[in-house]
């Protein structure tokens, strides 16, 4: 008598639907606040360093694009890396992927309810924070779990509404625009110029989630590349713009902590403050809810090719969704988000995006070695994959002692974890 099959994952992604989690990833709680952070290190020069920060960004990108192009299932620069470089390199990045989306989703949910504790003090400390948290980590995960389709639709919806308050800000801002405001004449140092790429890259950081569900994309060949480059176009162009109306409109721009609700309460009144904070509390919730799809699946990837135990490649019977990762990493999350605050986790989440970006540069380079030309190419040969290894090479330079190290702490984890896994398998 033969065992019934196993339950796959249902392919039911389309390329705007992987659009719509690589835009819902980037644009997070960041852009809402970081115009003023750039802008206090590089004052006129701050719209400029966010659309060359967004060019290498695209670099990058399209390295991801390259490199997805050839793969169809679950697992992204994990499965890049593996076939690349090797098996461990491979697990070292599935797992530093894992980190960042653990550490940005409780980073995130951390803003959320400080965001929410503007209007609502009580949100920002004691038992009644720890509640909003728990409850938001639990809510999404129920979700995550119900099925990819459902929360692809949440994703699609909370992407538009987070997109609305900031194209009106952009539109509605232009006419208000100083232009002496966006003269870079200002002098800067390059300890300053470090700063604020460091700043912008995790900014522009989040396109990597794209080919993590592949696995549950329909054509995940011509899908991914696509995906890539719009998810880029869209952000880097919003992102540049919101710097330039933020930096026309309001004088006191450098260090503001919200600068798009002081903005836009200049030029259009109170009601555009509150709009621009009810966009950034949607914006921050539907960046939870894209950290829980894509990370649940980078450990379901890792057990999918047998680096993590079994157990956390487990689908459910129904829903056909990972159910098992989904609920360990919103514990974890949880543990992570009631203990440690917003810049811990961002230090965290920092460090391990630039160890996925270099080794997806070094891939390609690697695939076109080994296996020919990919069905998505880049062109100019080696030199965007090598200017990707030299972007992330400056900005990991930029990085302070404490970000290396947390970094490199949870690289050894990951190693102490992998060399278990392998014992535990061959025992």
């Amino acid at each position: 008598m033969t065992s019934p099959p196993r339950p796959t994952l249902r392919r039911e992604l389309g390329r705007w639907d992987l659009t719509a989690i690589g835009v819902n990833q980037v644009i997070g709680a960041s852009i809402f606040a970081l115009p003023g952070t750039v802008a206090l290190h590089l004052g006129g020069w701050s719209w400029i360093a966010a659309a060359v920060v967004g060019a290498f960004a695209m670099v990058i990108a399209l390295c991801f694009a390259e490199a997805g192009s050839r793969f169809e299932g679950t697992g992204g620069a994990y499965l890049y890396t593996r076939a690349a470089i090797g098996r461990f390199a491979g697990f070292e990045v599935g797992w530093m992927l894992f980190v960042t989306r653990t550490a940005s989703w409780a980073s995130v949910v951390n803003a959320l309810a400080d965001a929410l504790g503007y209007y609502w003090p009580e949100l920002r400390t004691g038992a009644v924070r720890a509640a909003l948290i728990s409850a938001v980590v639990i809510s999404i995960s129920a979700l995550n779990i119900r099925g990819i389709r459902q929360s692809a639709v949440v994703v699609n919806v909370l992407t538009i509404a987070k997109l609305a308050p900031l194209v009106i800000f952009i539109v509605l801002g232009l006419p208000h625009l100083s232009v002496d405001a966006l003269r870079p004449d200002n002098a800067v140092s390059l300890e300053q110029i470090s700063t604020a790429a460091l700043l912008l890259i995790f900014a522009y950081g989040g396109f990597e989630v794209i080919p993590v569900p592949a696995g549950e994309a329909r054509d995940p060949i011509r899908a991914v590349p696509f995906a890539m480059i719009m998810t880029l176009v869209i952000v880097v162009l919003v992102t540049t713009l919101v710097q330039v109306v933020a930096l026309g409109t309001l004088p006191t721009l450098a260090g503001s902590k919200t600068p798009l609700a002081e903005a836009s309460a200049l030029f259009l009144g109170g009601w555009a403050a509150v709009l621009m904070t009810a966009g950034a509390s949607v914006s921050m919730t539907g960046n939870n809810v894209g950290q829980s799809l894509s990370g649940s699946r980078n450990l379901f990837a890792l057990a999918e090719q047998g680096d993590l135990p079994r157990i956390f490649g487990r689908i459910h019977d129904r829903f056909r969704t990972p159910d098992f990762s989904i609920v360990f990493m919103a514990v974890l999350v949880l543990a992570l988000a009631l203990v440690f605050d917003f810049q811990a986790m961002a230090r965290v989440s920092a460090v391990a995006r630039l160890v996925v970006y270099a080794s997806t540069c070094v891939s390609v380079l690697a695939l076109r070695r080994g296996s020919g030309p990919a069905p998505f190419t880049v062109p100019l040969g080696p030199v965007l994959p090598v200017l990707g290894l030299v972007v992330c090479g400056v900005l990991m330079y930029g990085a302070t002692a404490a970000q290396l190290r947390v970094g490199a702490y949870f690289m050894i984890g990951g190693a102490v974890l992998y060399v278990i896994a392998r014992r535990s398998k061959s025992a």
